[in-house]
């Protein structure tokens, strides 16, 4: 399978000629080129990640593209065709397995409401947590790990890696970051990363890697 990382935390993933796209938001460049997508995953609600100018271009070119996400994610999507998905989900989809792990999102203040958020493994391969802690319920292989975020402390993020223990492990939901920031916050999930034996690649936006 190959993972295209894209803007902040959108991944596009290919497998055999089909498309599966990851949380297309409005920190992305545009993604309605993409072909031969059968599935959209969205996480959560929240702009970063749902965008229905993106899922507009999306459908153009993919009209029957399922968009899978959390009852919240199908409210707000009203107008279009969606599926609600929930903790302990397994869809089937061309050449793609999705299951979901998780219900809510990461606490960003006691002041800010919560939202559901859903995380996704992917051909039981990949792990993506969306904007939460959530550990799946098995070994993961490849994890997309979020480094930058208004709810997120690097102390957690690395605690989370080290539950995890990944294979292997890439940085993303990383817009919010400098540079210098990059280097510093990737720094600390590699060093937790080959704690655990696994090994971490930074990539950028349009970069790919396989698992």
């Amino acid at each position: 399978m190959e993972i295209t990382k894209l803007e902040h935390a959108c991944l596009v993933l290919e497998e055999q000629g089909e498309r599966v796209i990851l949380d297309p938001g409005s920190y992305t460049r545009p993604v309605g080129d993409f072909q031969n997508v059968v599935a959209i995953v969205i996480t959560h609600m929240h702009d970063d990640h749902c965008s229905e100018a993106q899922l507009d271009a999306i459908l153009k070119k993919n009209p029957d593209a399922v968009i899978y996400g959390t009852d919240e994610v199908c409210k707000r999507l009203a107008a279009f065709k969606t599926t609600a998905v929930h903790d302990g989900d397994y869809f089937q989809h061309g050449q793609f397995t999705l299951e979901f792990f998780g219900d809510m999102h990461a606490e960003i203040h006691r002041s800010i409401p919560l939202i559901q958020n859903c995380g996704v493994m992917i051909n039981s391969k990949l792990y993506y947590p969306g904007d939460s802690y959530t550990q799946p319920d098995r070994a993961v292989e490849l994890l997309a790990c979020p480094t930058s975020a208004p709810w997120l402390k690097i102390g957690d993020v690395m605690d989370f890696v080290t539950a995890v223990k990944p294979k292997r492990s890439f940085a993303t939901h990383n817009v919010h970051l400098s540079a210098i920031g990059h280097e510093l916050n990737n720094g600390r999930v590699k060093m937790v990363t080959e704690a655990g034996g696994g090994e971490f690649e930074y990539l950028e936006p349009g970069q790919k890697t396989t698992v």
